[in-house]
């Protein structure tokens, strides 16, 4: 769980913010051992934008603190180690994103910024694929291997935002700034369908799925990642059977943070994402803490598809009547039929639907019966 703002430096365990020092940031680790009902917080480090994951019978959180940080527990998340660090005098961003386990490896994707002269610097992030081999220490930073980088700006190139409306607002308009075009908060997976495009016999392809800021509802981006003979990877762009480059890409609410999960007993993926109702209001009709139009998060969307770009609506999985509030930035976990769901929650009485003030647990009952 992260902590950020001003009064968090004085938390025990607190550490400076990396994009706002002014700021500080604090992230708390908490275990539940009865579905959910109580938790207790068991670690405390001065890193964010963290995530767990599972490697045999040992549970690592990897976050940053401007470096990548991990830590792990090895009694079921009672107890943890010392943070180390796995990058060092670099700035790294993401998100409660998904993680990926195939070849004897586990796979994640985070985010290094490359340049911060750009405002919100989503046009200089690089998604950077990471894997760790399965049985070795992973808080050493030589057993991780670290793909290539492609940074946004790079390889958007002006000519290519014609024609679909991208960047939608100028950069400045009734005193409210465009940000720039850009991708973030990064998915990682591979396509298992004999019969699609993408899909690669030798397993040792993957595609990353990211959110975008264009202005523009339901558009998301894509790359692809390479495992090469000599064990490196390499990111680059991913092309239609045309050749043409596919970076900017349809997807069910694409525009805001979203999560992909694979199933392998229904063998489909899910994709959970914020459903926006109306992203073409102008500006002066918008309520005070929404902030632009297309900033809507207050209806969590809950989707499946057999080939990760064709998507199927499931249902609305949280939701809340309040616009101004929040149903957000959340990650999926499934437990034998059910599907459970973290939200970045808000009420009335969050800042706004983006500094939010709760983390709300949701169960999706004997999810893969809405296939259809």
């Amino acid at each position: 769980m992260d902590f950020g703002g001003r009064g968090v430096g004085r938390l025990e365990g607190s550490g400076p913010d990396s994009f706002y020092p002014e700021l500080s940031v604090l992230a708390q680790i908490l275990i539940s051992d009865d579905n959910g009902k109580t938790w207790k917080v068991t670690g405390r480090f001065p890193f964010c934008h963290a995530r767990p994951f599972l490697v045999g019978n040992e549970i690592y959180v990897l976050g940053q603190h401007g470096d990548l940080k991990i830590t792990r527990s090895v009694d079921g998340g009672e107890t943890w180690s010392e943070a180390c660090s796995l990058t060092q005098g670099q700035i790294w961003h993401q998100a409660p994103s998904n993680v990926w386990y195939a070849n004897g490896n586990v796979y994640l994707v985070m985010e290094r910024v490359t340049d911060f002269n750009t405002g919100w610097p989503v046009n200089a992030m690089a998604p950077v694929l990471m894997r760790g081999k399965i049985g070795s220490d992973l808080l050493r930073r030589e057993n991780w291997t670290f793909a290539s980088e492609l940074v946004f700006h790079r390889i958007v190139r002006e000519e290519n935002e014609e024609y679909h409306g991208v960047q939608f607002y100028s950069p400045k308009k009734d005193d409210r700034y465009a940000q720039p075009l850009g991708w973030l908060e990064t998915q990682v997976v591979q396509i298992f369908d004999e019969k699609s495009s993408w899909f690669d016999p030798s397993g040792h392809t993957f595609y990353l799925f990211m959110r975008t800021n264009t202005g523009i509802s339901n558009i998301g981006a894509m790359a692809k990642v390479t495992e090469n003979p000599d064990g490196s990877m390499t990111t680059g762009v991913a092309t239609a059977p045309s050749g043409k480059e596919m970076i900017l890409i349809p997807l069910p609410g694409g525009h805001v943070k979203f999560h992909i999960l694979y199933d392998k007993i229904s063998q489909y993926y899910w994709l959970l994402s914020n459903q926006a109702t109306d992203s073409l209001k102008r500006f002066d009709s918008m309520p005070p803490r929404r902030g632009d139009p297309v900033n809507e998060r207050h209806r969590l969307a809950l989707y499946f598809s057999r080939n990760c770009f064709d998507w199927c609506f499931a249902g609305i999985a949280a939701l809340t009547d309040d616009e101004n509030a929040a149903r957000s930035y959340a990650s999926m976990a499934i437990q034998g039929e059910d599907l459970l769901i973290l939200s970045r929650s808000g009420d009335d009485h969050a800042k706004d639907n983006h500094d939010t003030n709760l983390i709300t647990l949701h169960r999706v009952e004997n999810f893969r019966e809405l296939v259809y």
